[in-house]
């Protein structure tokens, strides 16, 4: 049999991944982004063992050990006295539990790593600047039609069509979900800072997450630990524009006013913050006939599990699977791909918004998560999800 037609509309994490190991089962790819390049701007992000193993075994490995930090642990502390509230054991536990390590990474140097494995396949043809205007069908194919910034269409027909084009997805409209995402409540505020310039006590080889009644900060070491990515949680009534709205530094630690001194001087150094609403869709469809969602497009998910880009890497490599077991008939490849995905990332968005409250807590609430955390401790806190870290494609 051979190869596919395949558009991967989308060239985030999820679109990257997707249309390397499409590529390399012997289809042919037209990955199409609306973007007209690839910026350095982007947060970090984590790379739990069930997204770093498909990377692992797409042999990304070695380059990405060069960019990647692996924390030894999540240290949880309260954001107004900065008292420990409990561990999460990653690193050595990680690797020994799941096979396969818990890392963190700078999303663009994984988006550089991906596409330059992208770039040096014949079999993709990537396509910037275009986007997608509408999706159709011409005797029983897909169609999608693109449109450039100075108004040029094209259209063209393939086997197959893959979205992973975010969260305001247009090829999710075609799968006849036309709802647009729910907002949430609250924007993320995101900065990079050199390692030296953070309090010693924040600068180690941890993960911090900083838990209080309205809000919450994270931050962990990226670019082979030269840097820090904090991300602070800012509860608000009004969204804000796009992925990186420049924010003034000065508003968010008003709201950090009674944070701890390590935390306050951690938030205080950034000249720079970009901030970002945080949307949610609950997850219908997956696939129909032969389009199919992956990451944000199918099930965008809070970032209060962190499993954003690790559920897209997912996707693709489960995506990949069942095509190469019925590549003749790619409708059944599809229908297994949503039954094999759909309930989990509904169980995945489930415990994102779950951890939202239990993060935001107050009163008798926060205090019985404070106690949970500490009866358990760290390698009982990593455990609790053994079913998301532990997940393997199909084979």
């Amino acid at each position: 049999m051979s190869g596919l037609s395949i558009a991967v509309v989308g060239a985030g994490i999820g679109g990257l991944t997707a249309a390397l190991v499409l590529a390399r089962q012997g289809h042919a790819v037209t990955l199409i982004e609306r973007r007209p390049g690839f910026s350095e701007v982007g947060a970090g992000l984590q790379l739990s063992p069930n997204a770093s193993r498909v990377l692992v075994a797409l042999g990304l490995g070695p380059a990405l050990r060069r960019v990647v930090t692996e924390p030894q642990r999540v240290v949880v502390r309260d954001v107004k006295s900065g008292r420990e509230i409990g561990q999460v054991a990653l690193g050595p536990f990680m690797r020994e539990r799941f096979g396969a390590p818990y890392w963190v990474a700078h999303r663009a140097d994984l988006q550089t790593i991906l596409l330059d494995a992208v770039r040096s396949l014949p079999s993709i043809r990537l396509v910037m600047g275009r986007m997608v205007e509408d999706v159709g069908e011409d005797a029983g194919r897909p169609t999608l039609t693109t449109v450039t910034a100075k108004g040029a269409r094209e259209t063209g027909a393939f086997d197959l069509v893959v979205g992973a084009d975010g969260i305001w997805s247009k090829v999710r409209r075609a799968l006849g979900d036309g709802k647009s995402p729910t907002f949430r409540g609250y924007v993320a505020w995101r900065t990079t800072l050199e390692r030296a310039k953070a309090p010693a006590a924040l600068a180690g080889d941890e993960t911090g997450l900083w838990l209080g009644p309205r809000s919450h900060v994270v931050h962990y070491p990226i670019a082979g630990g030269k840097l820090i990515n904090v991300v602070a949680i800012q509860r608000t009534a009004d969204p804000v524009e796009g992925w990186a709205d420049p924010g003034d530094g000065r508003d968010l630690l008003a709201d950090y006013v009674s944070a701890a001194p390590a935390l306050r001087q951690l938030l205080a150094q950034p000249d720079q913050w970009l901030r970002w609403s945080l949307f949610d869709h609950p997850v219908q469809r997956l696939a129909a006939g032969r389009i199919a969602l992956l990451g944000d497009a199918g099930h965008p998910v809070l970032p209060f599990l962190a499993q954003g880009a690790a559920l897209a890497i997912e996707d693709a490599a489960a995506l990949a699977a069942r095509l190469d077991q019925t590549p003749e008939s790619p409708p059944q490849a599809l229908a297994r791909y949503e039954a094999d995905r759909l309930e989990r990332a509904q169980r995945v968005q489930k415990a994102a918004r779950q951890n939202g409250r239990v993060y935001h807590a107050r009163g008798p609430i926060a205090f019985g998560r404070n106690l949970v955390m500490r009866r358990l401790g760290p390698q009982g806190m990593t455990e609790r999800y053994s079913w998301l870290y532990g997940y393997r494609p199909p084979a």
